[in-house]
């Protein structure tokens, strides 16, 4: 698989990375672990993929702890990238960014990753109450104990902070700046998709003008992209898409046409919906690594496979065309 760099510190990963959350955390109430999603993470690795993406609140915890089964065997292969600062309550999830917490949180993951580095260590969510270069510092401290690679910044709640889409990543980059004063930011984790396209506007920019990787969260947009859901056919309560505007029934109908124009153009390439999507996104700059998120060991073999298709300058217009998506994501 194609290679591609993150940050300054000149980490190399394979184009298309692997989301682990949804074995465990946002579509599934299952909190085993289960063969099968370990299959899925080895598939992956085999067919090139290398940055696998966790945090220690999907579960909580069983997802790095089935990250870290695979650690022990291939870790030479995997690039590991978790998230600290969000805690989970029986009914609400709440930020700690306290110096303490984060030193506490990055020991337990290593535990549990089964591995004595991390390469990319992302601050889950900024907490309100404590200053954001506090935080910030307490990681930087684990990359000088050696504990870390690198920092990373995920910005996939950015979106709940503002009800319109204008300027939704303002105060990302107002926070980014920050940090950066701080200790340098290697990568940002956000949405970027073919109907979720507001990073392009000014964090994306912002990322390249300072060599800072973008991994792009939710690229086929939580599935819808593959063409594999059919309008109208209902989420398990546990599913995040069970309480989202754009899955219901009328707004999955009302989108039809984007997953009709990106099959167009996959029939062109012998490819499918979900791999023009994923090369959609490669396309959007050499510092960007789509993360599709899976369980199945099929669609990560697929997605994997993404990475070697080249989309036109036809294609590319075709897709600059398809309506924009319908349906508030608030």
């Amino acid at each position: 698989m194609e290679r591609r760099t993150i940050g300054a510190t000149a980490l190399e990963v394979g184009a298309i990375g692997l989301g682990c959350m949804p074995m465990h955390w946002g579509y599934t109430a299952s909190q085993q672990s289960g063969e099968g999603a370990l299959r899925t993470v080895h598939a992956a690795l085999d067919a090139g993929t290398s940055l696998l993406d966790t945090a220690d609140m999907y579960g909580p915890f069983t997802n790095e702890l089935l990250v870290g089964r695979v650690l022990r065997e291939r870790r030479s292969e995997a690039f590991v990238s978790t998230k600290c600062g969000l805690l989970v309550g029986e009914q609400h999830v709440v930020a700690n960014g306290r110096p303490g917490y984060v030193k506490r949180a990055c020991d337990a993951s290593l535990r549990r990753l089964q591995t004595d580095v991390i390469d990319v260590y992302q601050l889950h969510r900024p907490d309100p109450e404590v200053p954001v270069e506090e935080t910030w510092g307490a990681m930087a401290d684990l990359v000088s104990a050696g504990k870390v690679r690198s920092l990373g910044w995920c910005a996939i709640g950015a979106r709940a902070q503002r009800r319109s889409r204008a300027g939704m990543y303002d105060a990302t980059i107002r926070q980014l700046e920050r940090v950066q004063q701080v200790f340098p930011v290697s990568c940002v984790q956000a949405e970027l998709s073919v109907w979720s396209r507001e990073a392009l506007t000014a964090l994306m920019p912002w990322c390249a003008s300072r060599g800072v990787g973008l991994l792009a969260a939710m690229p086929l947009g939580n599935g819808f992209l593959s063409g594999t859901l059919t309008p109208g056919q209902g989420f398990e309560p546990a599913d995040l898409r069970a309480r989202h505007p754009r899955f219901t029934a009328e707004m999955m109908a009302a989108n039809q046409p984007i997953v009709a124009g990106l099959r167009r153009v996959a029939h062109r390439h012998d490819a499918t919906a979900a791999q023009v999507a994923l090369a959609w996104v490669l396309t959007q700059g050499r510092h960007v690594v789509p993360v599709p998120g899976t369980k199945k060991e099929r669609w990560a073999v697929e997605n994997a496979a993404a990475a070697r298709l080249r989309l036109t300058p036809q294609d590319l217009a075709e897709i600059a065309a398809l309506p924009r998506a319908m349906g508030s994501w608030e």
